[in-house]
């Protein structure tokens, strides 16, 4: 009777486990197992009991049998098996000795893994595409961070940026071309900071500041003794200091011709003799040039080598000025203001209509004169908050439409206020409420008022302005 009770406390403990339990006899006949758990095999619960698990190995129900390889190795095994349903089971059997030491059975405990690998699956694929994510949060974070000091969103600056990573690698000669202050130097540094040449010197010569006189001596050097006031030592020109590095000549438009020459036989055999000297010296570097003249112009009027032209003008990159890519304006300003501030232990900023001013110039003096313009404001103003008014009277005069708007609306400003920046956030309400009756959306409320459309939504938020009014 004990012996009967015994059996069915065994069989109920199998059926009920949440792992599958199945036991076999020494010749690998099923004896006992969890019927719901034979399922994943394929296989009806009526189909297992008295089976040999060789047979079902063969069959590919257990692939591979983890009885088999117990009878076999008489120890424990851990597998994981894969079903003809397409499941992952993970299975753990245990020998079970006789007094003897003969194997008389052998137990097994697996479950299905199915769904624990299907996660682990789509946790590597998360995991790849946060690799990607992460490598396109980079590239952005490159276009607005401060690298190498250039700061862009506009797609004509990452064109001259993938450019400059292209062509950083080679030699070849690189002619930067674009008005003062749109950061020719700035782009001379990073070719020369993604070069093969990034530990070498980066000279850089502003051909426009040394006077003629001097010139030479400065680009090609002297011996001792060359010339009345040449130190004794004799002098290293600007061309060897380059030596394995970069030479950035700026403002190469201002080269005098009889220097021009000089440097046109120093690039075409790599040598070049100092002033008194009796001989050569070889030299090695990567040349990068700019100017904001008209070089060609220059060459049809005889006023610069065709041959140089051609040496330096190998792979040339035209910077745009700040007017044709307004879209880098408000990151340059953040940044500008950030450092400035940092730089003078201050923390002023700048109203939203003042940034509306500062978009809205067309900045001839380019990047220079807005870290001009941004740090005297800075400096010169004592409200913390920069207002309009603060900016010089021809950055307000420039914008017309902004002028003759704010003038129209504040007469119909019912107000007894004469605070300046209370007068001032009635008026855009106004314009705001205005705009949004006469346009369907922000980006045609900002061709409306003159502004940009993040400075819209900005407003309509700082407003509370609904754009259903």
């Amino acid at each position: 009777m004990e012996n009967e009770f015994l059996q069915i406390e065994l069989n109920k403990i199998i059926e009920t486990s949440n792992n599958n339990i199945t036991v076999t006899d020494q010749d690998g006949i099923i004896l006992r197992s969890n019927p719901n758990h034979w399922s994943i095999y394929g296989i009806e619960p009526d189909q297992y009991i008295g089976k040999s698990v060789y047979q079902l190995q063969k069959e590919g129900v257990l692939s591979p049998s983890i009885h088999a390889m117990v009878l076999e190795d008489k120890k424990p095994v851990q597998i994981l098996q894969k079903t003809k349903t397409g499941r992952t089971v993970m299975a753990t059997g245990f020998p079970v000795f006789d007094h003897n030491g003969e194997i008389m059975r052998a137990i097994s405990y697996s479950q299905d893994q199915t769904e624990i690998f299907n996660l682990q699956e789509q946790y590597k694929g998360l995991e790849k595409k946060l690799v990607s994510y992460q490598t396109e949060v980079e590239e952005l974070r490159g276009k607005e961070a401060d690298y190498h000091g250039i700061l862009y969103r506009s797609s004509s600056i990452e064109q001259i940026v993938k450019t400059i990573y292209s062509v950083s690698k080679t030699d070849a000669s690189v002619l930067l071309l674009g008005p003062s202050g749109v950061g020719k130097s700035t782009f001379a540094r990073m070719l020369h900071a993604q070069s093969n040449r990034k530990n070498e010197p980066f000279i850089e010569v502003n051909c426009s500041t040394i006077p003629e006189t001097l010139f030479e001596s400065e680009m090609f050097g002297y011996e001792s003794g060359s010339f009345t006031g040449a130190s004794k030592h004799g002098k290293q020109g600007l061309i060897e200091s380059a030596e394995q590095g970069t030479l950035f000549l700026d403002e190469i438009g201002e080269l005098p011709l009889a220097v021009q020459s000089k440097l046109l036989r120093v690039l075409q055999e790599k040598k070049v003799m100092r002033i008194g000297g009796k001989k050569e010296r070889q030299v090695n570097f990567r040349l990068i040039t700019a100017t904001n003249k008209n070089i060609e112009e220059m060459v049809e009027k005889g006023e610069f080598r065709l041959d140089l032209f051609y040496r330096i003008n190998i792979i040339p990159l035209q910077i745009p000025p700040l007017k044709d890519r307004k879209e880098d304006l408000p990151i340059l300003i953040n940044h500008y203001v950030q450092n400035i501030n940092e730089k003078y232990q201050l923390a002023k900023k700048f109203h939203t209509s003042t940034y509306d001013v500062l978009t809205q110039y067309n900045w001839p003096g380019n990047v220079r004169e807005l870290e001009n313009i941004l740090e005297r404001v800075i400096l010169t103003v004592d409200e913390e908050t920069i207002l309009p008014e603060h900016l010089p009277a021809n950055f307000r005069s420039s914008i017309p439409h902004i002028e003759d708007r704010a003038a129209s609306e504040i007469n119909h400003v019912e107000t007894e206020e004469h605070d300046w920046k209370t007068s001032i956030e009635k008026i855009e309400t106004q314009l705001l409420k205005k705009a949004s009756k006469h346009c369907k959306t922000t980006y045609e409320m900002a061709d409306y008022l003159g502004i940009s459309q993040p400075s819209v939504v900005r407003k309509l938020k700082q407003y509370a302005i609904s754009r259903k009014l």
